[in-house]
C-alpha cells in the first residue's frame, strides 16, 4: 500500500476510537486479544527446529530448552511433508535437509526422548501428511504414559496454502480439506488442549505476496475451513476459540505492526458477522509469527541479525502470541548452534531488557499506525470481496487466480530490487560478493543410515496385521467417516508415512 511522508490528526478526523480500537481483550481486539497482554504473560518463544535424524533434532531441542526456549516447533524434511519414506528413491538428496526425517513412530519417539510432553507445548509444521504425523505424536505420548487429553500444542494442518504458495501438496484439494477437518473434529472430541490448525499467511508472504494479499488469502482459506467444519455439523463456538494463525514479519516495520492490528479486527468481524459466533473467544485472532526468511541475505549474513531484531520487534508491538526468530546464517545453510542461540537471545532481550512488554499496545493511537491499520483493513476487505465473487478460496486455487496474484507481486518486488528502487544492503547497496562463512552441514552418511534403519524396521514389524489396518484405512477413505482413529491404529502397528500415503493415493489420487 502507498504510504505518506507525514501523518497528522487530519488523517484521523473521522476516526472513532471506541469503534476502531476499544480496549485490549475486547471486540474488535485491535489492541490485543488479552486485557493484560505481555504485562502478565510473555509470548511463547518457539524456535522452529529440525534437521537430519531424530536423535540430532532431539539434541537441538534439549539445547534450546536449556537456553530458555518456552515451546517446541518441529520442522520436517521435504520427503516427510510429501509422504515419502527416507528409502524412497524420490527422497534421494533431500533427506533431513530442511527438517527432520520422520518415516516411523520410532523416529517420533526419538525426537521427544527425555522431553516431558505433559509439560511442553509442541508445534508441528506439517500439512498434507498432518493427520498421520499427528497420530504419531499422539501414540508417542501414549507410550510415555501421557494421555492425549492433556497434550498442548498446534499442528499447522493448512493444506490450502500449499496449493497457493508452498507446493507441498499430495492429494486433490477437496480430500485434502476433508482430512484437515478430520483433525479438527478429532481434537474437539479427544484432545481439548490442542490447536488443530494454524492457518498460514507466512508461506504466502514468503512466496512474494504483499501484506494485504497475505491477510486476504489467509482469511479466505480460514473462511473455507470454517464453512467445511460447519457442514460437518460442528458448532462454530465449539471450534472457533481454538483456531490459530501464522503470519510472517517482513521488513516494512510500521506496515507490519499495522498489519497485525488490522488482522485482529478483520477476523473478529468475520466470525461475529459472517458466522454469528457468540463466544468472545471465537472472535479472537491468536497468531504465531516468524521473521521472514526471504528477507535474509547470503551477502554479509551478520546484517540479518539486525533485520530479525526489527521484524521480531514489529511482531511484539503488533501483539503476537508466539514468535520464532530466524538465524542469521539461514540464507546459507541450516542454522548453526551459535546462530540459533543469537536468534533466541534476540527474543529474550526484547522480552526482558527492552521494557516494551510493560506497556500494552504502546503504539495505539499513533497517527501513522492507525491510518496504516485502516488502510490495510480496507484493502484486505476489498480483496476478500473479489475472492468471494470468484467463488471462494478453493475456486480461486483451481482457476489460478490466487497463485497469479502472488507471482505478480513477487515479480514486481524482485524488479524493484534489480532496478535499485528498493535498497537491500549487501545485495544492491553496495553490491557485495558472497563471502565464505562457516556453515552447518549434515553427515553424508545420513541417507545410507536411514535406508538401513528402514530395512530393519520393516522386517521386525508384524506386516500381516499392519496390512489389515491399512486396508481398513482405504475402505474408510471411500466414506465420509473421520479417518483419525484409523490413522492412530495403523501408527500403533508401525505403518510408515509412505505406507499411509500410498493407501490414500490409491483412493484419492494426487493433485496436478
Amino acid at each position: 500500500m502507498i504510504q505518506k511522508k507525514l501523518y497528522t490528526i487530519e488523517d484521523l478526523k473521522d476516526f472513532d476510537a471506541h469503534q476502531k480500537l476499544g480496549k485490549p481483550g475486547e471486540y474488535p481486539y485491535t489492541r490485543g486479544v488479552y486485557p493484560t497482554m505481555y504485562t502478565e504473560r510473555l509470548w511463547t518463544m518457539r524456535q522452529y527446529a529440525g534437521f537430519g535424524t531424530a536423535s540430532e533434532t532431539n539434541r537441538r531441542f534439549h539445547y534450546l530448552l536449556n537456553e530458555g526456549q518456552t515451546g517446541l516447533s518441529v520442522a520436517f524434511d521435504l520427503p516427510t511433508q510429501l509422504g515419502y519414506d527416507s528409502d524412497d528413491q524420490r527422497a534421494s538428496g533431500e533427506i533431513g535437509e530442511v527438517g527432520v526425517a520422520v518415516s516411523t513412530l520410532s523416529d517420533m519417539i526419538e525426537i521427544f526422548n527425555g522431553i516431558s510432553l505433559e509439560k511442553v507445548s509442541t508445534s508441528m509444521t506439517i500439512n498434507a501428511t498432518a493427520p498421520y504425523i499427528f497420530a504419531m505424536y499422539i501414540v508417542t505420548a501414549e507410550k510415555s504414559g501421557v494421555k492425549e487429553k492433556i497434550l498442548r500444542g498446534t499442528v499447522q494442518n493448512d493444506p490450502l496454502k500449499e496449493f497457493l504458495a508452498r507446493g507441498n501438496y499430495i492429494f486433490p484439494v477437496e480430500p485434502s480439506v476433508k482430512l484437515a477437518i478430520d483433525i479438527w473434529e478429532y481434537c474437539i472430541k479427544n484432545v481439548p488442549g490442542w490447536n488443530f490448525v494454524s492457518i498460514s499467511g507466512y508461506h504466502i508472504r514468503e512466496a512474494g505476496a504483499t501484506a494485504v494479499e497475505e491477510l486476504a488469502l489467509t482469511f479466505s482459506d480460514g473462511i473455507c475451513y470454517v464453512e467445511e467444519a460447519i457442514k460437518r455439523g460442528l458448532n462454530v463456538d465449539d471450534f472457533a476459540p481454538r483456531i490459530s494463525f501464522f503470519f510472517g514479519a517482513h521488513n516494512n516495520f510500521l506496515e507490519e505492526i499495522a498489519k497485525f492490528r488490522a488482522a485482529r479486527r478483520i477476523w473478529a468481524r468475520i466470525m461475529k458477522e459472517k458466522f454469528n459466533a457468540k463466544n468472545p473467544k471465537s472472535q479472537r485472532l491468536r497468531f504465531h509469527t516468524q521473521t521472514c526468511g526471504s528477507t535474509l541475505t547470503a551477502q554479509e549474513p551478520e546484517n540479518n541479525i539486525v533485520r530479525v531484531v526489527l521484524q521480531a520487534l514489529s511482531s511484539v508491538l503488533g501483539g503476537t502470541q508466539s514468535l520464532h526468530t530466524n538465524s542469521f546464517d539461514e540464507a546459507l545453510s541450516l542454522p548453526s548452534e551459535k546462530a540459533v542461540k543469537t536468534a533466541l537471545r534476540t527474543q529474550q532481550i526484547i522480552a526482558y531488557e527492552s521494557e516494551i512488554p510493560k506497556i500494552i499496545d504502546p503504539l495505539g493511537g499513533s497517527y501513522s499506525i492507525e491510518k496504516l491499520t485502516d488502510g490495510i483493513e480496507e484493502e484486505t476487505e476489498a480483496l476478500l470481496k473479489t475472492i468471494d465473487e470468484k467463488g471462494g478460496a478453493i475456486e480461486c486455487i483451481k482457476s489460478g487466480f490466487s497463485k497469479k496474484l502472488i507471482e505478480e507481486s513477487a515479480y514486481h518486488y524482485q524488479l524493484s530490487i534489480e532496478k535499485n528502487d528498493k535498497k537491500i544492503l549487501g545485495v544492491n547497496f553496495p553490491k557485495r560478493e558472497r563471502i565464505e562463512t562457516p556453515i552447518f552441514q549434515l553427515s553424508r552418511e545420513l541417507e545410507k543410515e536411514r535406508k538401513n534403519f528402514l530395512a530393519k524396521f520393516r522386517k521386525k514389524r508384524d506386516n500381516e496385521n499392519l496390512n489389515l489396518s491399512l486396508n481398513r484405512v482405504r475402505e474408510k477413505a471411500k466414506t465420509n467417516e473421520n479417518l483419525m482413529p484409523y490413522f492412530v491404529e495403523v501408527v500403533r502397528k508401525n505403518a510408515t508415512v509412505g505406507d499411509v500415503t500410498d493407501v490414500l493415493i490409491k483412493e484419492f489420487g494426487t493433485y496436478d
